[in-house]
């Protein structure tokens, strides 16, 4: 069985006093989600000290939203996997479309990043997905597929064990815009496909969440799909009664 991930990517939202919070009226309600269901947040870097705290007795999972491609030395601004591994995280997220398109983060990049995360001991959240126009001009499948196979392809067996993948249709991501429920299953079922190529039989235990404006009134269907195993979920994630509703679509 694969695992059911609902994941909050706060991006650059709340202070931590107010992450602390969210934090604590999640998980004061996660008795209300699927026993099956792992909830992961991944407030800010400021928040993770606290939110780490809030969560710990229970079974919420903490992860950031980056790391650094270097394990230390004179980086300023720069946060290693090793420090936020300390901070208590379990995941990273890594390759997400705002870091690709904002931040010119390249294959290069985040194999550096997936080598370091991975030997801190994180579960490193991929981030795959394509931009409108490249949906409209067909190219979907090609872009993803290069995004798999320039990172992902590069690991053993073992180590993609502990990779979680997650799709992103970056037209769809604080557009309002969502993929149906048929757009994402076909490309869920690609990426599936695409491992199998390199993994075998590994790719059937890989969870494949949807990141793309997932929200309580989409998500029972998009859950519903043979490939997708539960959810990044961005605005939806800073409102704990849409996150536990999101989780509870399952």
């Amino acid at each position: 069985m694969r695992k059911k991930i609902v994941a909050g990517n706060w991006k650059m939202n709340t202070l931590p006093a107010e992450g602390a919070t969210l934090a604590h009226e999640i998980v004061s309600r996660i008795t209300e989600v699927p026993s099956d269901v792992q909830l992961i947040l991944a407030p800010p870097f400021t928040h993770l000290d606290r939110v780490a705290e809030a969560i710990k007795d229970s079974s919420a999972a903490l992860s950031a939203q980056n790391c650094a491609d270097r394990d230390k030395g004179a980086f300023t601004g720069e946060v290693s996997a090793a420090m936020i591994a300390a901070a208590g995280c379990t995941y990273v997220i890594l390759g997400h479309s705002e870091r690709r398109e904002y931040y010119h983060e390249t294959s290069a990049t985040l194999n550096s990043k997936m080598a370091l995360a991975l030997a801190n001991g994180l579960r490193p959240i991929y981030c795959v997905g394509e931009k409108l126009e490249e949906r409209e001009a067909g190219r979907h499948f090609d872009v993803v597929g290069a995004q798999i196979r320039e990172v992902l392809f590069n690991l053993t067996p073992e180590q993609m064990a502990s990779v979680v993948v997650a799709y992103e249709p970056v037209w769809a991501i604080g557009t309002g815009k969502t993929a149906t429920a048929e757009q994402a299953q076909e490309i869920h079922a690609f990426i599936r496909k695409t491992l199998a190529e390199k993994y075998g039989w590994l790719s059937e235990e890989i969870s494949i969440l949807y990141g793309g404006s997932c929200k309580p009134a989409n998500a029972r269907e998009l859950f519903a799909q043979k490939d997708i195993d539960g959810g990044l979920i961005g605005g939806a994630a800073l409102k704990a009664d849409d996150f536990i509703a999101i989780a509870r679509s399952f």
